[in-house]
C-alpha cells in the first residue's frame, strides 16, 4: 500500500489529531503523510458559527478532497461531524477517547455559580449555552469563536468572565492548567462524539479497512455509536443549532446513557438517562430516544435563524 494520505484542518488542535493517527498506523506498520486544508469554518470566525453552516463546514472541505481522491482518510474530531454523512462516506475508526467533560475556565478560579448577575459567559456552542441558561439563568452568555488560544487570550483580556472549552482539546494541547474545573456529565451533557478522533473514508475504500481496523479503539467506537445514535433517531429534524447532548459512559460490561435537549432560547428543557448491557445498546439507543420524545423533544426542536 502506498503512503496513506491523511487529511485534516491545519489547527493546533487538528493537527495533533493527524499526528496522533500518524503515530498510530506507523506503529502498525503504515507509512502516511499529512495534507492540511483550510475550511470554511476556520476562515469566517467574525461570526456564528451555526449562521454559516455550524460545524460541518469544518467536515465538508476534507469530504470534498476525499472524493476527488486528494487523501484517503480525513481526521476529524467526531463531535464536529453531523450525525447524517452521505452515503459515499463512511467512519471506519475511532481513536480512544479524552476526557468528554466540558471544562469551565475562569481567571479568578471562581467557579459559575459564585459569578454575579450578568456576568458575562462565552461559548460558541448551542448545547453548552442552553444548559448554561439552565444553570444560571441570570447570566450573559455571549458568542465565542476561533482556536483554543484565541479563546483563552480572549478570556485573559476581560471580554468574558468565564468560557467553556472542551477538557479534551486542552488536553490535547498540553492546557489542562487551564482548567479551573469540569462540569459533572449531569450539569452539562457533551456533545455526541465529543473527545473522540474519527476517521472517515469512500465507503469504496476496502482497502483501508484493514490499516485503519488496528487502529480503532473498541471502546470509543461503541460510546460513537451508542451517541450518534440517539441522534439518527431524529432522521434530518436536527440541524447545527439544535442543543442537544447525547453522551454515553462506559461501565464494564454496561453502559449509562445522558441525553440533554431544549428549545433554541434554553428555557425549556429535558433529560434521560438510561442504561443496559453494551451487549444490548441498539435498544438503550431506543430507548433513549423514545424517553426524550415522550418528555416532548419533537415540540422543542425548532429551524434555525440561517442557513445550517
Amino acid at each position: 500500500m502506498n503512503a496513506i494520505r491523511i487529511g485534516t484542518r491545519g489547527s493546533k488542535l487538528a493537527l495533533w489529531q493527524a499526528n496522533e493517527v500518524q503515530r498510530l498506523l506507523a506503529a502498525a506498520g503504515h507509512a502516511s503523510e499529512i495534507v492540511t486544508f483550510k475550511t470554511t469554518g476556520d476562515k469566517r470566525t467574525d461570526v456564528s458559527l451555526a449562521t454559516i453552516g455550524g460545524k460541518g463546514l469544518f467536515i465538508k472541505e476534507l469530504e470534498e478532497a476525499l472524493d476527488r481522491g486528494e487523501v484517503d482518510i480525513a481526521v476529524h474530531s467526531l463531535k464536529d461531524v453531523p450525525s447524517i454523512i452521505p452515503g459515499q462516506f463512511e467512519l471506519v475508526a475511532f481513536l480512544e477517547r479524552n476526557d468528554p467533560r466540558d471544562a469551565w475556565i475562569q481567571g479568578s478560579s471562581k467557579s459559575l455559580r459564585e459569578l454575579p448577575s450578568g456576568a458575562r459567559v462565552g461559548t460558541g456552542s448551542p448545547r453548552r449555552r442552553t444548559q448554561l441558561i439552565q444553570l444560571r439563568s441570570d447570566v450573559e452568555v455571549l458568542e465565542l469563536r476561533g482556536n483554543v488560544d484565541t479563546r483563552l487570550g480572549k478570556l485573559r483580556d476581560g471580554q468574558y468572565d468565564g468560557i467553556l472549552l472542551a477538557s479534551a482539546g486542552l488536553n490535547r494541547l498540553g492546557l489542562a492548567g487551564e482548567v479551573t474545573s469540569l462540569f459533572p456529565l449531569e450539569e452539562i451533557t457533551p456533545a455526541a462524539g465529543q473527545g473522540i478522533v474519527g476517521i472517515e473514508i469512500l465507503a469504496t475504500r476496502d482497502d483501508l479497512r484493514e490499516a485503519l481496523s488496528k487502529i480503532n479503539h473498541e471502546p470509543s467506537a461503541t460510546q460513537a455509536r451508542i451517541e450518534r445514535g440517539v441522534l439518527q433517531r431524529f432522521g434530518t429534524l436536527l440541524d447545527c443549532y439544535t442543543p442537544v447532548a447525547v453522551h454515553a459512559e462506559l461501565r464494564g460490561d454496561a453502559v449509562r446513557c445522558h441525553a440533554f435537549l431544549s428549545n433554541l432560547k434554553g428555557d425549556v428543557a429535558i433529560r434521560a438517562m438510561d442504561e443496559g448491557p453494551v451487549a444490548e445498546s441498539e435498544a438503550l439507543v431506543a430507548r433513549v430516544h423514545k424517553a426524550l420524545c415522550d418528555k416532548g423533544a419533537l415540540a422543542l426542536i425548532e429551524p434555525g435563524p440561517g442557513p445550517a
